[in-house]
């Protein structure tokens, strides 16, 4: 009988299709609440040709994200976001044509419980789930939780994760394995890790799921590097930074759609 907890979602059904027909992976990230027509930024993003787009819950102590991130949570918050305030947001949207993937931390989980919080992302149209505070041999209940609500658990790997973790990572992801490109936190930077090769090739080896490379993917150009070594790309502080900095819904459609000429541009598979 199958593991109801390591069943595959329509967040993995629609990103293997999508990679499968030859076509880069774009995932871009936007703190929920930030402005107060936040979900605008959502259909700009779907327009620009997202494959799938990360939804953050602000949460008030984000220990894996800079400070961009850490800014983008704090003023959502001050706006009064909450976990049910987005989740009523997002119910009220029509369908984008991609699969929305809430992230948040593991005290926000535990708050409602694992089984009350998947069945809320459902109902709100959320199809998946990244907890990076959430450690492999601590994820069963919230994978068992997960996968009756039909919500894809997509877990992180990093380049110090060791080979059998690594394995076990993969195997127990759902949706996509994401990729953390280096050591450190969330944020911008000048060119991609050199960290990032290595780590997606050694997931590779263990696994056909997709892979998402994240962290410090900012320009067009480290977008297509990381094409080649990734299946696609994770954006966030590069997304969030422009929205702090007053760009509406129009100027990010027209950033994200530089990363998407560039994904399409690189079309050799992934090494």
């Amino acid at each position: 009988m199958t593991n109801p907890a390591l069943a595959v979602g329509a967040v993995e059904r629609h990103l293997r299709a999508r990679r499968d027909a030859g076509r880069g992976l774009l995932m871009p990230y936007v703190t929920a609440g930030i402005t107060p027509g936040w979900t605008d930024y959502l259909r700009a993003f779907a327009d620009a040709g997202a494959d799938a787009i990360e939804v953050g819950l602000p949460f008030s102590d984000p220990t894996l994200d800079g400070v961009t991130i850490q800014r983008a949570s704090a003023a959502a918050l001050a706006r009064g976001a909450s976990t049910r305030r987005v989740l009523a947001d997002l119910s009220g949207l029509p369908d984008l044509g991609v699969p929305l993937v809430a992230s948040t931390y593991y005290n926000l989980v535990l708050h409602d419980g694992p089984e009350a919080f998947c069945a809320a992302l459902r109902r709100a149209g959320a199809g998946g789930l990244i907890v990076p505070d959430l450690p492999v041999h601590e994820a069963d209940e919230l994978a068992a939780a997960a996968a009756p609500a039909g919500i894809d658990l997509a877990l992180l790997a990093s380049p110090a994760t060791p080979r059998p973790r690594l394995a076990e990572i993969a195997e127990r992801s759902r949706g996509f394995v994401y990729a953390v490109s280096l050591m450190g936190t969330t944020g911008e930077r000048a060119g991609l890790a050199a960290t990032a090769a290595g780590l997606t090739g050694r997931i590779r080896r263990v696994s056909d799921r997709p892979v998402l490379l994240g962290f410090g993917i900012s320009t067009p150009d480290q977008a297509r590097e990381a094409r080649r070594h990734a299946d696609g790309v994770v954006v966030g502080a590069a997304v969030m930074r422009r929205v702090l900095d007053g760009a509406g819904p129009d100027d990010l459609r027209v950033f994200l759609s530089t990363l998407r000429q560039a994904l399409d541009q690189e079309c050799d598979p992934p090494r």
